[in-house]
């Protein structure tokens, strides 16, 4: 009775401030000192329910999946929506999504494993497992297996995505970096990247003789118990339980409604880079990846793995800069391998979001608290990146800002961040 009369006061008090964004914000940071981080933790399932509610009633979602893990439990796992839009079946906890880069994390979780049984070693040359790759100036000889899961190749960003998506296979691509002008030398800089990431996938089959999909298969989905996991285009859309992906239009004029939501055709170029896209998963299988991440199934993923790949390797300061809008409370941002790591409000948080034509995910660890979110979405809207973004004021105890804007009206603009 007495922790039931607890949580009662606790949302009462909480629910009771109203929001401004000066003044609200300063009340709920004041009452957090007050309210004991326990009673915080009670709460914050129901108040992050009720926004998720808010902001499904405002048409920006067509489905939509959230799981929270903290202290080594799944706490809450909610869907909402529909796996097409007007086809009236629901998403479930069983829903496969495409997660996107999200998959990155599951290549450098195989690696992290890989060097700690002796079968990798992060100076290993990429050469080694990709002749075929030619940098600017030669740079392929200096290029190595932990450049390549921190973006350090010194390529532009995204080089010759535009190739991959238009149909081109990786392996063609490779040869063809050599005519790109470099922005750093190899190791120097930072430069997010798909189709050289992908290479870890390649890595990982030499060492062990096996196809990556099985590592994976075998090493991280069937021991984590992920039972609907896969890689393919396939494997989603023969699955008989998955969202498919939508898009709308952009408003032009921002006083009226947005434009409807329209199902398009699953992209495949993305498939074609299974370690740094490849994944299809539903929210009951992504909460498990979260427990394991957060250092909760160390059979599996051991603390020595999970402290290599989440060190931060570079600094990213234009994702820094970039960031800054949504997340007021970012100091500073680096990149791991396979994990972007965050100083949010002087607390490290470890994260990653992906996001494919149609499909939008998101996934935040916060290792102090052993607590962390992922979401998936069947549509890339302006209100799906800002859901970690208050849960993590939420957990953190910061202060709350509206971040849904579930009061404003909606802008033009619903590209992701």
């Amino acid at each position: 009775m007495h922790k039931v009369l607890t949580r009662l006061v606790a949302a009462g008090l909480l629910g009771f401030l109203p929001f401004t964004a000066q003044a609200g914000g300063l009340q709920r940071a004041a009452l957090a000192q007050i309210v004991a981080p326990v009673i915080i933790a009670e709460v914050q399932p129901l108040r992050l329910e009720a926004n998720l509610r808010k902001a499904l009633r405002t048409g920006d979602f067509v489905g939509l999946a959230v799981a929270v893990v903290r202290n080594g439990e799944v706490t809450f796992v909610r869907t909402y929506g529909e796996t097409e839009s007007g086809s009236g079946e629901p998403v479930d906890p069983d829903t496969l999504f495409r997660i996107a880069s999200l998959s990155k994390g599951f290549a450098s979780s195989m690696v992290g494993l890989a060097v700690s049984e002796g079968k990798l070693s992060l100076d290993a040359p990429v050469t080694s497992f990709a002749p075929e790759l030619a940098l600017p100036r030669g740079g392929e000889k200096l290029l190595s297996l932990s450049d390549i899961l921190s973006h350090r190749t010194g390529l532009p960003p995204n080089a010759y995505d535009n190739l991959l998506e238009a149909g081109t296979p990786p392996e063609a691509i490779l040869p063809a970096y050599r005519k790109v002008k470099p922005t750093c030398a190899v190791s120097d800089c930072y430069a997010y990247q798909n189709v050289t990431y992908d290479l870890s996938g390649r890595a990982l089959a030499a060492a062990y003789d096996a196809s990556f999909q099985e590592l994976v298969e075998t090493r991280l989905f069937k021991p984590l118990g992920m039972k609907t996991a896969t890689y393919g285009l396939d494997a989603l859309t023969q699955s008989g339980n998955w969202a498919r992906p939508h898009s709308r239009k952009r408003q032009a004029d921002p006083a009226l409604p947005p434009n409807p939501w329209t199902r398009i055709e699953v992209k495949l170029p993305y498939y074609a880079t299974p370690a740094a896209g490849g994944v299809n998963a539903s929210i009951t299988d992504m909460s498990m990846w979260l427990k394991a991440q957060l250092g909760n199934v160390p059979d599996v993923l051991p603390p020595e793995v999970l402290e290599l790949i989440h060190a931060p390797q570079v600094s990213t300061p234009a994702e820094t800069q970039r960031m800054r809008s949504a997340l007021p409370e970012l100091r500073a941002s680096q990149y791991a391998y396979g994990w972007r790591v965050y100083d949010y409000g002087g607390h490290t948080v470890v994260a990653h979001s992906g996001s494919v034509d149609g499909y939008g995910a998101q996934i935040m660890l916060v290792p102090e608290r052993n607590a962390g979110i992922v979401v998936l979405a069947n549509a890339r809207s302006r209100r799906l990146w800002a859901i970690g973004s208050m849960y993590l004021d939420l957990t953190l105890g910061l202060p709350q800002r509206d971040w849904p804007a579930l009061e404003e009206p909606e802008p033009a603009a619903t590209e992701p961040l």
